[in-house]
Order: C-alpha cells, then structure tokens, then sequence
C-alpha cells in the first residue's frame, strides 16, 4: 500500500489531502507520461462534505492500468509514496498520476 497525497481538493472522497475510498484505480493503459493517466476514481463532489463517513487514510491500495510506469507490477501500484494532481477537475481526464515514472 502506499502513501497517498491526493491535490485534487473537489474530490468527494478528499479529506485533507487524504483519500476515503480505500482504494482507487489509476487510468491511462497507454501512458508515457503522468498527464496521460487519471484517477478513475474520482467523483465531483458536491457541497462541502465527503460522501464517505470513513476516515481519511495515509496509506491506500491502488490498482493501475499504468503498465509502462516504474512501480506497476500486475496492475497495482508498489511506489511508496504516490501524488494525485488536479486541483479543480470536474472530470477524471482533469486529474493525474504525478507520481507516475516511465519504464
């Protein structure tokens, strides 16, 4: 599991910087840099609450179509530390893998 940091503030699941979900799904199959990849997890959050009662976690499981990026082995995700960018998206093409690292 890693350390998540998620910038994406509008993020239903964000909770200071943190993420709620439990887990999240990094998108871009054909990624060869972080802008090519998104958090297909993410959901517009409407009003000023989380729509997860759960607390915020510091480490989070992430499955990734990244196969070309560094840290992929099997569709998961072992970087130790990971960024999620995209502070404002409304749509999960608006976000991004900023941890994402070419093979």
């Amino acid at each position: 599991m890693a350390e998540l940091k998620c910038g994406v503030n509008n993020c239903t699941y964000n909770n200071d910087r943190c993420c709620c979900k439990g887990d999240i799904m990094v998108g871009g199959k054909s990624a060869q840099q972080e802008d090519d990849t998104c958090c297909d997890s993410f959901k517009q959050r409407s009003g000023d609450s989380t729509s997860n009662s759960m607390n915020p976690c510091r480490t989070i499981s992430i499955d990734c179509e990244a196969v070309k990026c560094v840290f992929n082995t099997n569709y998961k995700c072992y970087a130790e530390h990971v960024d999620i960018k995209g502070c404002g998206a409304c749509d999960c093409r608006e976000t991004a893998c900023a941890t994402f690292k070419e093979k």
